[in-house]
């Protein structure tokens, strides 16, 4: 895959050159990480910040790439660099979706041809809230009983969690008076799947 884009150095440690015996130091964004996915995922975004926050300190970028689609992620990553002086520019990248909408995903691939379909549901559902948003509906919790609705519709999906939080804060939002992301996590079997869509008003 590196050869075909090209790059110049790919760095690439194994487990045991990142995580040493004995390790006892962690970088935590304590707030910003309590809800969303990090309420079902225990630790999972102390790991990741530990990690991005090692792999900076070695490679030293200027820049560093972060997807929208683990939109919690990106801005976890972005307030550690700003609470920690990282002399790093983060730039979000947005979704990129198949042809019928579904975000891509390496998680997509455990998907049978059947989930493969159903798994579009989650798209379908965000397009179903902005719809009632673009109607003029700008209470949060309108949008998530529309993707609900929408969700519904493929009872093999069971849902985690639908919420509509603020886009820089990712707090919950009540009233829509500035850009919310609406984000969704779910499971189709063993696959644990996300998506997310920015709304502005």
């Amino acid at each position: 895959m590196m050869r075909e884009v090209p790059v110049d150095v790919l760095f690439a440690p194994e487990p045991e050159v990142m995580y040493p015996g004995g390790s006892q130091t962690w970088v935590e964004v304590t707030e910003m990480t309590k809800g969303l996915c990090g309420a079902h995922r225990p630790g999972h975004f102390r790991g990741v910040t530990t990690v991005v926050a090692k792999l900076f300190n070695i490679v030293k970028p200027h820049v560093a790439l972060f997807g929208e689609k683990d939109y919690q992620q990106l801005r976890t990553i972005e307030r550690m660099v700003q609470d920690l002086n990282f002399a790093i520019e983060i730039v979000p990248v947005p979704t990129v979706r198949e042809s019928d909408g579904l975000a891509m995903s390496s998680r997509n691939a455990y998907l049978s041809p059947d989930h493969r379909k159903k798994a579009l549901a989650l798209s379908g559902a965000l397009r179903a809230a902005g719809a009632i948003f673009e109607a003029g509906a700008r209470d949060s919790q309108q949008l998530v009983q529309a993707a609900e609705q929408w969700l519904e519709n493929t009872p093999e999906v069971e849902v985690e969690y639908i919420e509509t939080v603020d886009a820089r804060t990712l707090e919950k939002v009540e009233r829509i008076e500035r850009p919310v992301v609406v984000a969704i996590a779910a499971r189709l079997g063993i696959t644990r799947l996300i998506d997310n869509m920015v709304f502005a008003p």
